[in-house]
């Protein structure tokens, strides 16, 4: 790492460190207003016997509500400029590239959520990289997301990545 590098030592410790961890119940009213709210009206949300009808015991959670279900609720004076708490990125600072963009997400899901499913969510740094684009210099960070039932059954996984400019 250069000295005029956009990674600073302290971030670049961080990879393959747990960025951030927490726990959560999935709720069906929650989830239901959720789907209701983003124009999801798929009836595996909503009706139990076509839930059934489809080889599941009972309606199950929307898979992209999980990151919902764990994540706390912050105060609006406390969020960043960029509009976020930082708790999921393990607030990695990046004082020469302090602009933040999301880079993209992508899941696997590999089994279905059921109302009060206890949902374990543990988020790993997986690389902290300098990149030249077409605009200029930027730091790509991606992270590595895994979601675990109370029976430490795994419920799906995600790969997400910011870009942090100067």
């Amino acid at each position: 790492m250069s000295e005029d590098s956009l990674i600073d030592p302290d971030s670049a410790a961080r990879v393959g460190t747990i960025a951030a961890s927490a726990t959560g119940e999935v709720n069906q009213r929650d989830w239901q207003r959720w789907a209701a709210a983003v124009g999801d009206h798929n009836p595996l949300w909503f009706d139990p016997e076509h839930a059934r009808a489809n080889g599941f015991r009972d309606i199950i959670c929307p898979p992209l509500f999980l990151q919902y279900a764990v994540l706390g609720v912050t105060r609006l004076e406390s969020l960043r400029p960029d509009g976020s708490s930082g708790a999921v990125s393990g607030s990695l600072a990046f004082p020469r590239a302090p602009k933040r963009m999301a880079g993209g997400e992508s899941f696997q899901f590999h089994l279905p959520a059921y109302h009060r499913d206890e949902i374990e969510m543990v988020r790993t740094i997986e690389s902290i990289v300098e990149k030249q684009g077409r605009s200029g210099r930027f730091v790509l960070v991606t992270w590595h997301t895994v979601y675990r039932n109370q029976h430490s059954d795994l419920v799906a996984e995600a790969s997400t990545s910011m870009i942090a400019r100067p």
